[in-house]
């Protein structure tokens, strides 16, 4: 079923997000110390707010100002938090996102609606190939999406075939929710194991992480591949932990809805001013109806654009299309965002590693590879186990680690045309 308000004209749908706009400036003037102190040091008067064009005289909000003042974004007291999620931030340390009982009432709808969206429907079994553990919010948030819209669940977790396809195979889900890379995995298992993948009675896949599609909304590399095994139907989606909100497709496969009672959504150039219509710029946001940590002109380091031609869906809001470019350096990985900073601090707590250099590079199938490069005392099996360990609880990710010579990394991180030391290589596109 189709939320009324997306079903509006492009006028009604602006009209009625400036209502809750009004509402979310009162309420964060109200309780939260950081946006208290932002509107009175940039002289904002929310009562002047009035149309969406207006909430370009506030200035934004950046993932630094996450991480600096973390806790001054609160806006009801620690006793009413129900939930503490994290999520990667720009200076190394994890940025806390706590949620009131309101707000996970707001993220099961906004999961619901958006699964809807992709076609699963009441009854439908779907199977959940994310985590829910480590402070993780989106395994949970699938999981309250489809538990308010009457699907069976199965959480398998992430990882590990064998596990997948015995969950597969005995409980007959009709989706699946899971990093579009594992399903290579998936279908490299089955084959391996004379699993008939095609008669499996997998419908569909909601694919999070990694872009199914180039930014003409075309299949990337990545979907072909699999689509010219697997007869599935791929299904983007984009969220983060800081919109709380996601945007994910419907069977037309043109892009992820946008959800106007959820948030609202600006596309800004590198002067914070609006871009033009189709062109790529970063997507900013501002939360409606969260409780507890609520956002203004959030920058979220995703460069996208919008595409607002008419869906034949039935929807009239616009659609955001793949993650084209990411600020900062961010990095997608196995559906995890991870910032190098925050690498290169946990490879500093290691004392055995004397040189270290991170390379980023792009994969045949068109997403994110890390490899890390070190040189240490200890080129042992058991510590390259250790550092791995330590990537996975900190970070969430395991990325590729490689042993190498000291002399052949110093030639890269000591470049004598450089001015400083090299210990970053971005080789992507």
């Amino acid at each position: 079923m189709i939320p009324e308000i997306e079903m509006q004209s492009a006028e009604e749908i602006k009209k009625f997000q400036e209502e809750k706009l009004a509402g979310m400036l009162h309420y964060v003037n109200q309780h939260s110390t950081f946006y208290q102190k932002k509107f009175k040091a940039e002289n904002i008067d929310i009562q002047r707010i009035k149309t969406l064009e207006d909430l370009q005289q506030i200035s934004v909000t950046t993932k630094t100002d996450l991480q600096k003042f973390n806790n001054d974004f609160l806006c009801v007291p620690l006793n009413k938090i129900v939930d503490f999620s994290t999520t990667s931030g720009t200076l190394g340390e994890p940025v806390t996102f706590g949620l009131s009982d309101a707000d996970l009432d707001r993220l099961a709808y906004n999961e619901m609606i958006s699964f809807e969206c992709a076609g699963i429907r009441k009854g439908d079994t779907v199977q959940l190939m994310t985590t829910m553990d480590r402070r993780f919010m989106a395994g949970l948030a699938y999981f309250l999406g489809l538990r308010k819209l009457g699907a069976g669940v199965i959480r398998v977790g992430a990882g590990i075939p064998q596990l997948q396809w015995d969950s597969i195979l005995k409980y007959k889900p009709k989706y699946l929710i899971g990093v579009p890379s594992f399903l290579l995995k998936l279908i490299e298992y089955a084959e391996q194991h004379a699993i008939d993948y095609n008669a499996s009675g997998i419908k569909g896949v909601i694919c999070i992480g990694e872009a199914l599609r180039t930014p003409d909304l075309k299949p990337s590399i990545l979907a072909q591949r699999i689509q010219e095994k697997w007869k599935i139907e791929l299904y983007s989606t984009y969220a983060s932990t800081e919109m709380s909100a996601a945007f994910t497709e419907c069977n037309q496969f043109h892009g992820g809805h946008h959800h106007p009672e959820l948030i609202i959504i600006e596309i800004l150039d590198d002067n914070d001013r609006p871009v033009q219509k189709g062109e790529v710029g970063e997507l900013t946001i501002t939360s409606i109806g969260i409780e507890a940590l609520p956002l203004i002109r959030f920058k979220t380091g995703d460069m996208v654009r919008l595409h607002t031609a008419a869906c034949s869906c039935g929807r009239n809001t616009p659609r955001v299309g793949p993650v084209e470019g990411r600020k900062e350096h961010m990095i997608k990985y196995k559906g995890t965002t991870v910032y190098p900073p925050a690498m290169h601090d946990l490879i500093a707590s290691f004392e055995e590693i004397s040189l270290h250099l991170i390379e980023i590079s792009t994969n045949s199938i068109g997403t994110d590879e890390i490899l890390i490069r070190i040189h240490t005392a200890d080129a042992s099996v058991a510590f390259l186990q250790k550092l791995k360990d330590a990537f996975r609880a900190k970070l969430r990710v395991t990325p590729q680690i490689q042993f190498e010579l000291a002399e052949d990394l110093q030639k890269i991180i000591f470049n004598p045309v450089s001015r400083k030391p090299i210990t970053f290589i971005d080789k992507r596109a």
